[in-house]
């Protein structure tokens, strides 16, 4: 009759546990057994760093107040008031950059950034010295 090995793991990672093995031939006085396990770890390219994500989010729940929205609207209408006067000779991208740039800063100034979470580490310090 076989004996049961049993290890304690994280519940997201029990897929990564490829085999479990107990050994009784390390005598160290005890009733315990070594237990050896092969672990397969994924390390992946997260998809925000595959699209360069600049980090910048507009906390756009803000929106529902009113008096935000209405700050947002009047400063969205200056800013292309005054693109209204540019040359219609100007390079496409160049204006496209322009119109950019003015709604990134009338979002900043009035909805703000939204804080990013922070994420768990996956592994601890004391990982990253192996």
């Amino acid at each position: 009759m076989g004996r049961l090995t049993t290890i304690l793991i994280e519940k997201g990672y029990h897929s990564s546990v490829l085999d479990v093995r107990s050994f009784r031939a390390a005598e160290c006085d005890t009733d315990h057994y070594m237990v050896v396990a092969n672990v397969r770890e994924r390390l992946a390219i997260s998809k925000q760093a595959v699209h360069k994500f600049d980090g910048e989010r507009f906390n756009l729940r803000n929106l529902n107040e009113l008096e935000v929205r209405k700050q947002y609207q009047t400063e969205i209408k200056n800013r292309f008031t005054a693109l209204e006067n540019l040359n219609d000779d100007e390079d496409v991208n160049r204006a496209w950059e322009n119109v950019k740039e003015k709604i990134k800063t009338s979002a900043n100034e009035s909805l703000h950034l939204q804080e990013l979470k922070q994420h768990k580490l996956r592994f601890g310090e004391e990982c990253l010295g192996f």
